[in-house]
C-alpha cells in the first residue's frame, strides 16, 4: 500500500512549475470641480496567474473582480515558448497594438488612461498571436488574428478576421520605438488603425509620444486622429517613499465611431466628441516589497461647440491609490 508520505512526495511539483499569483487594487476619489459632483471608486481589483506546466508551455489567466463594479475574464491563454527568439499564444489577450493601451494598470503613470488606451485603441479579444525577436538586431515583431467580436461573444461565427502587427526597436537602454497597425469589423464597415509612437528614458525623465490614425472603408466616417504626449520626472526620497513624480500629459482625439451603426439610419455615429485634455499630476511611491502608489491628478477638458460631453469626461481632480503584489 502506498504510503501518505509515498503519495505527497510523487505530487510534488517542481518549483519551476509552481504559478505565480499577481494582483492589482486601485481604489480612487474623483471630484468634478465645474458641478462639484464627486465618487469613491474601485476601478480595478485584477487577479492572476500564470506559470509554466512544461519548459516550453507558458499560461497565464487573469481576472478583474472590480472593473468599474463589474467581473470581467481579462487574459486567458496558453503560450508556446520554445526559446528567446519566438513564442505562438493562443487565447484572450490584449491584441498587439500601441504602445499606452498595451500598459497594466500597475503600469500606468496617470490615473486615468489616455484617450488612445481607453476609447481609440483599446482592444482585447480572442485569437492567435506569434511573437519573434531578431537575435541579431534590436527588432521585435509580433503578428495575429483575432475574433473581432471582443471576448464576450466568443461563440459567434465570422466570415473574416481581424489582423493586428506590431514591431518595436528597442535600440538604446531605456529608448523604444513602436509602429502598429491594425484592421477590425465590427458590423459592415471595416475599419483601419494605424499607430507611431516612441519613448525615451534618461536621468530621471520618461518622455512619450504616440499618434494613432484611423479611418473607414468607403468614407463611411470621417477620418479619426488621437495624440498622446507626456513627460514624467522621478526624484528619489530618502524616508518612507521611495520616490516622488511629477507628470505633465496632453492628449486629444477627434470625433470617433466604434464601428456599429444607428439602427434607424443605418450609418455610423459619433461614439465619443472631438476633445483635447491636459493632466497634471504627482505621485509618491512607497518603498515596499510590492508597489504601492498615490496618485493626484488634475484634468483638464477642452471641448468644441455642440459636443456631447460624457458624464465621466471633464475637468475633475482624482485621488487614487494604486497596490500592486
Amino acid at each position: 500500500m502506498l504510503s501518505i508520505a509515498t503519495a505527497s512526495a510523487q505530487l510534488t511539483i517542481p518549483k519551476e512549475y509552481l504559478p505565480e499569483v499577481h494582483g492589482t487594487i486601485r481604489g480612487k476619489y474623483e471630484l468634478q470641480t465645474t458641478n462639484g459632483m464627486q465618487r469613491f471608486q474601485v476601478r480595478n481589483a485584477r487577479v492572476s496567474l500564470d506559470g509554466k506546466v512544461l519548459p516550453v508551455i507558458a499560461y497565464k489567466a487573469e481576472i478583474d473582480l472590480s472593473d468599474e463594479g463589474s467581473i470581467k475574464m481579462l487574459d486567458a491563454y496558453a503560450r508556446f515558448v520554445p526559446n528567446d527568439t519566438w513564442n505562438v499564444t493562443l487565447g484572450q489577450m490584449r491584441v498587439p497594438f500601441t504602445i499606452d493601451a498595451h500598459r497594466s494598470p500597475h503600469q500606468q503613470y496617470f490615473a486615468n488612461r489616455s484617450f488612445i488606451a481607453k476609447q481609440v485603441g483599446n482592444i482585447r479579444d480572442v485569437g492567435l498571436v506569434a511573437g519573434y525577436r531578431i537575435p541579431s538586431a534590436p527588432v521585435v515583431l509580433e503578428a495575429g488574428v483575432f475574433n473581432g467580436s471582443g471576448i464576450v461573444s466568443q461563440k459567434e461565427w465570422h466570415k473574416s478576421v481581424n489582423y493586428s502587427a506590431k514591431v518595436q526597436f528597442p535600440f538604446l537602454p531605456g529608448a523604444n520605438v513602436v509602429l502598429s497597425s491594425q484592421t477590425i469589423k465590427p458590423e459592415d464597415v471595416r475599419i483601419y488603425m494605424h499607430d507611431i509612437g516612441a519613448y525615451y528614458e534618461i536621468a530621471g525623465f520618461h518622455i512619450e509620444g504616440e499618434y494613432l490614425f484611423k479611418h473607414y472603408a468607403d468614407g463611411a466616417f470621417a477620418n479619426v486622429h488621437a495624440v498622446d504626449a507626456f513627460v514624467c520626472y522621478d526624484l528619489a526620497l530618502p524616508r518612507v517613499f521611495r520616490k516622488i513624480s511629477f507628470l505633465a500629459r496632453y492628449d486629444m482625439m477627434t470625433d470617433q465611431s466604434d464601428g456599429y451603426a444607428d439602427k434607424d439610419t443605418g450609418r455610423l455615429t459619433v461614439d465619443d466628441s472631438a476633445r483635447q485634455r491636459a493632466t497634471g499630476g504627482i505621485t509618491l511611491s512607497l518603498a515596499a516589497p510590492f508597489t504601492v502608489d498615490l496618485r493626484l491628478n488634475y484634468e483638464k477638458y477642452f471641448y468644441g461647440n455642440g459636443a456631447t460631453v460624457k458624464s465621466s469626461e471633464m475637468d475633475k481632480i482624482v485621488l487614487e491609490v494604486m497596490v500592486r503584489f
